[in-house]
């Protein structure tokens, strides 16, 4: 079962259906008990980064929680858009650290004649073979809406590419631990694509 978690920030309905599509069992829920059964995680995020890390430190249990399912049981984690960032140490956007799964900063776009937020679509490329990024045609895009990026600090951990005024990791991977920076749910047969190769980790 995959379980996306609820925490107060997200699209959850759109990434529900979209799983429902693609007969993916799964469930939105923040209760610890469902949490602990989750074979699967997906961590949304629409919003500011410093909330974000609020709302789930703010929740008794659920950091230590988040982090045993990630870190100790290795349970396949998606995060997506914040979601994403929130893997990180820690992002410009805010003061408090970040989750720390993943060696990576998340940063704001320089202000160089760039529109911000970055939003429409745009292509990314594969940086290697991953069982995440496999299945696509030859041109892949996905469906974007933020201000700030992911560097990650080794580029082996980095799964996409993508280009807005410079090279940034539209996805990343870590052992079981993944985050998108676009939305799949909105990004029609690349994000069920995506999704699906999720459901089959």
């Amino acid at each position: 079962m995959i379980l996306i978690l609820d925490y107060g920030l997200g699209n959850l309905g759109s990434i529900r259906n979209m799983l429902d599509h693609l007969n993916l069992e799964c469930l939105i829920s923040a209760d610890h008990k469902d949490l602990e059964k989750a074979e699967k995680l997906i961590l949304p995020g629409v919003g500011s980064f410093d909330t974000a890390i609020e709302r789930i430190q703010g929740t008794p249990g659920l950091k230590e929680l988040l982090d045993h399912k990630a870190l100790v049981e290795k349970i396949p984690v998606l995060g997506i858009c914040l979601g994403m960032q929130l893997l990180t140490n820690g992002s410009e956007e805010g003061q408090l650290p970040g989750l720390g799964w993943i060696p990576a900063a998340t940063k704001r776009f320089p202000a160089n004649g760039l529109k911000i937020p970055h939003m429409g679509w745009n292509l990314v490329r594969p940086t290697g073979d991953h069982p995440l990024t496999r299945g696509f045609a030859d041109e892949i895009r996905f469906y974007f809406v933020h201000s700030y990026y992911v560097e990650v600090a080794d580029p082996a951990h980095s799964l996409f590419k993508c280009h807005y005024g410079l090279d940034f990791d539209a996805a990343v991977g870590r052992d079981n631990i993944f985050g998108v920076q676009f939305h799949p749910e909105k990004s029609h047969r690349f994000g069920k694509q995506l999704l699906k190769n999720f459901g089959a980790l």
